[in-house]
């Protein structure tokens, strides 16, 4: 059998996982006769053709390691900045890279943006495996995606240390978590870190009703309360109207920085300010950013992102292509990347964890 030939990128943005992942591909392809090279930063090395060889030298020692040794971008080929032309549509130079090259598949990993350029390669003729990434969770079709636990834990220990000072100065803190449109980070991390608050996407909030919950709290002795709040929550009357942007490009994987210079009120300073109008208590904000983002994987996300590495080097073999590899009841699963491109799995109002959030008293602001 001759031998196969394949490139691998990571694209949108950088999480906890992905080395692990890189590092699964890799070492299986190359047991299995298989030749692997990563292109750097994303799509945009594949128009430029910069890559490196992933032999297993170079993934040595990168299990543990956060971030992407590839390095990542969010250009999308069929509109890539380029310049003084604005943004051109870069497809023919990826295909004609991915012929040169003579690779018999190309896998990349990332989130919904990352999906819906890799349908588009597809489209081109390209052979094209996925794999399942980001903090959002929000990837569909799969159970969970790697990145999401260690951010998870992150966000968690976060929490928790704000009690100790939310308790020892009698504040209100609103803690603002990454998750874009969908709210599982926010979630997750609110339930296991006791916030007595959770404010998420799917559940468009009522100011005043969260105001009553932390107001309940004080006349119970309770003189601090702590609001989990994700970036891309909503009060019922935005949910209403359907004006506001609480997304960014749906072609992104997950958030983009706010420019230098650039100052703009977030959901949780608008929201911290209302409550301290509303409550007369004191209220602070801190918002956790790409501190999720950042540090090692937990081992949750180097057992997945290995288990989903090493499945993906086994379809490359069956030449099992136009798949993501998916997780679903711990066994992998290939599931079509048409199906996935463009969907976001939002959390269900009808999760056990919502039940369990409110049975031990957490309010959602509705």
């Amino acid at each position: 059998m001759a031998q196969r030939f394949v490139g691998l990128l990571t694209a949108g943005g950088d999480c906890p996982g992905l080395n692990a992942a890189i590092r699964g591909v890799g070492k299986a392809a190359n047991s299995l006769d298989t030749q692997v090279i990563g292109y750097l930063d994303g799509f945009r090395g594949l128009v430029e053709n910069r890559f490196i060889r992933l032999d297993s030298s170079r993934l040595s020692g990168i299990l543990t390691l956060g971030g992407t040794i590839l390095g990542t971008s969010r250009d999308k080929p069929h509109r890539m900045p380029a310049g003084e032309l604005g943004t051109v549509d870069m497809r023919p130079f990826a295909v004609a890279n991915y012929e040169n090259q003579h690779l018999d598949c190309l896998v990349c990993l990332g989130g919904g943006g990352t999906h819906k350029n890799a349908l588009r390669l597809m489209n081109e003729g390209l052979n094209i495996i996925t794999m399942p990434k980001t903090i959002d969770n929000d990837v569909w079709g799969t159970d969970v995606s790697f990145g999401f636990d260690t951010a998870m834990a992150i966000a968690t220990e976060a929490i928790d240390r704000l009690h100790s000072t939310a308790e020892s100065h009698h504040r209100v803190i609103v803690v603002e978590i990454m998750g874009h449109n969908a709210g599982w980070l926010t979630l997750g991390a609110g339930i296991a870190g006791g916030a007595d608050v959770i404010l998420i996407p799917e559940i468009p909030y009522d100011v005043e009703k969260v105001a009553e919950a932390v107001l309940h709290r004080s006349y119970a002795g309770k003189r601090f309360s702590i609001v989990a709040m994700s970036e891309g929550a909503m009060t019922t009357e935005e949910a209403l109207r359907g004006t506001l942007e609480h997304g960014k490009d749906d072609d992104d994987d997950s958030d983009d920085a706010i420019p230098v210079g650039h100052v703009i009120e977030s959901v949780s300073m608008r929201l911290a300010r209302r409550l301290e109008e509303l409550t007369r208590l004191e209220s602070r904000v801190t918002s956790l950013g790409h501190l999720q983002r950042g540090g090692g994987p937990s081992p949750t996300d180097r057992l997945l992102a290995t288990q989903l590495g090493t499945t993906c080097a086994r379809y490359i073999v069956e030449e099992r292509y136009g798949v993501m590899v998916a997780i679903r009841g711990g066994h992998c699963v290939p599931v079509p990347v048409d199906q996935v491109a463009g969907k976001r799995k939002v959390v269900p109002l009808d999760h056990p964890w919502i039940e369990s959030a409110r049975l031990v008293g957490t309010s959602f602001g509705d």
